[in-house]
């Protein structure tokens, strides 16, 4: 599951890089190389994500999703030269320990 939210977070760093040339032209928009990898990343996660719920719980998998938000972060901040601020710091560290107390619970 973290490998899938680390895919969605490429994609939508693609998708995201693909917005920023679109122009008036939509079909050179739409046939972007990076739209068309985000989009099929996307898919890719989508159906990893439904393997990972077939074979795993909700309660554990979906909070997993959160990781995403910590990719994009990292990947904003070091290929879009975005700046995070401390209280993104905060959410981010947050995510993680929540991940990790949801990873010991449920192994108890």
């Amino acid at each position: 599951m973290v490998f899938t939210t680390f895919l969605s977070a490429i994609a939508q760093f693609l998708i995201k890089k693909a917005a920023d040339s679109f122009s008036a032209d939509i079909i050179a928009s739409l046939l972007s190389i990076n739209l068309i990898v985000g989009f099929s990343l996307t898919a890719i996660a989508g159906v990893l994500y439904i393997i990972a719920l077939k074979n795993g719980e909700l309660s554990i998998i979906y909070p997993i999703i959160s990781l995403s938000f910590v990719w994009v972060a990292i990947l904003s901040h070091f290929y879009l030269g975005e700046l995070l601020k401390i209280w993104q710091y905060i959410g981010i560290f947050a995510i993680i320990i929540g991940i990790f107390f949801l990873g010991v619970g449920s192994k108890c």
